[in-house]
């Protein structure tokens, strides 16, 4: 093996400079060849260039690598590994600056692109402009600033990444890269800079229209300060973030209000009816986007009744129960815990809201404890006992009204 030279390279290398943890460590290998790597016990992992798995740490070793535009998209690539393909051209197909840093076994810095510099200067540079070959490099761009929430996008790539987007290179990924991209995105500390950074190239009109289209339309100023509905929802989903919420909330808090980008002009700042049309709007980006279940279905749900929610205070008992029996939330209690988790972030991501109490959280809560106690399967025996023939009608009516008496005790409206 002395003829080998290995480095860590990417993300491991950035985030130790940084001062970050570094979770994964990826490894490129000059001048081996695949035989060579098996021999020495690697195990081969890669399908369309030649990766493998160190036979006791596990980690990643690739063998360093160029690579060619064949076709449009982010596969249309053909790659090649040799023992003569240098570490230098291998950072050369990378992404970002600050992604192609390498360090060599003694701890000696590779950064033939100046990566260094851009990290001390909070920067996102292209390397090359081959970046414009490979669309997911905007997706990851708009993830990066999710995460590292202090850098900024340098001019130059801001300007790579319009051209990307108006030359169609976007419209060629395919679902699954999208979502994941943005799956991942949502679970950084702000998602909102990743779908700023979206919408800035243009690219987040072609990926998530429904979302861009909220942009610049207004709201009540008396219930939403901050009057723009894209600036709403993107305080929404970093209030979601910043507690710490899971994917399935995030993505929940971002899809909340979309029917409000399809509501009439003329009635404007007023949107009425937009749950419904969010509902529609939601299912239509989830099939797109092909998102999974159980996200998509918490999603539909907050779209639907964040409105309801904030009404709680107002709610008779039976509206309450109503609302229970329409979620489903005596079978399915942690996505109706979920929906009130979004539809508080509804209400703390708006202007001078970050820390104004939500009553309506505590009160619903309550109540379906109260609801959840009813004891239905004794209400059904004692409804079948005295009407034996078709009683299924008057045990529902038996069960609800039941709910309604202890959520009315709770509630105070006895």
């Amino acid at each position: 093996m002395a003829e080998w030279r290995t480095y860590v390279v990417g993300g491991a290398v950035r985030d130790a400079l940084l001062g970050l943890p570094v979770q994964d460590r990826d490894h490129v290998v000059v001048g081996a060849t695949p035989e060579q790597m098996r021999a020495a016990g690697f195990v081969a992992v890669g399908k369309d260039f030649p990766v493998f798995l160190h036979p006791q740490t596990h980690e990643e070793y690739a063998l360093a690598r160029t690579e060619r535009k064949t076709a449009p998209g982010y596969a249309g690539f053909a790659f090649h590994a040799a023992p003569d393909v240098t570490l230098e051209q291998d950072l050369q197909r990378r992404d970002l600056t600050i992604n192609a840093i390498a360090q060599a076994e003694d701890g000696t810095l590779v950064d033939p692109c100046g990566g260094r510099a851009d990290l001390e200067h909070r920067l996102f540079r292209h390397v090359s402009d081959a970046f414009a070959e490979d669309p997911v490099r905007i997706l990851r761009v708009a993830r990066f600033a999710a995460r590292f929430t202090d850098f900024t996008v340098a001019p130059a790539t801001q300007s790579l990444m319009q051209s990307m987007v108006a030359c169609g290179e976007v419209d060629a990924l395919v679902p699954e890269r999208v979502w994941q991209e943005l799956s991942r995105g949502l679970m950084e500390a702000r998602p909102s800079r990743m779908f700023a950074v979206l919408r800035d190239c243009g690219a987040l009109a072609r990926i998530l229209p429904e979302l861009d289209a909220l942009a610049g339309v207004p709201q009540p100023a008396q219930h939403h300060p901050e009057i723009d509905a894209f600036v709403h929802v993107m305080m929404v989903v970093d209030a979601a973030a910043r507690r710490g919420l899971p994917l399935a909330t995030r993505f929940a808090a971002l899809m909340h209000d979309l029917g409000k980008g399809d509501t009439d002009p003329a009635e404007w700042p007023r949107h009425i009816a937009h749950e419904a049309r969010g509902v529609a709007l939601v299912g239509q980006a989830c099939q797109r986007l092909k998102v999974q279940n159980d996200v998509r279905d918490l999603a539909l749900l907050t779209a639907r009744e964040h409105g309801t929610v904030s009404r709680a205070q107002e709610m008779r008992a039976a509206t309450m129960v109503k609302l229970f029996e329409r979620s489903d939330a005596f079978r399915k209690p942690a996505r109706f815990a979920a929906l009130l988790d979004a539809s508080e972030c509804d209400h703390l991501g708006r202007a001078g809201f970050a820390d104004r109490p939500y009553p309506q959280k505590p009160l619903l809560q309550a109540a379906l404890a109260a609801a959840q106690a009813v004891h239905a399967g004794a209400i059904a025996a004692y409804v079948m006992a005295r009407t034996p023939q078709r009683p299924a009608d008057k045990i529902a009516q038996a069960i609800h009204a039941a709910r309604v008496q202890a959520v009315a005790q709770v509630i105070g409206q006895t």
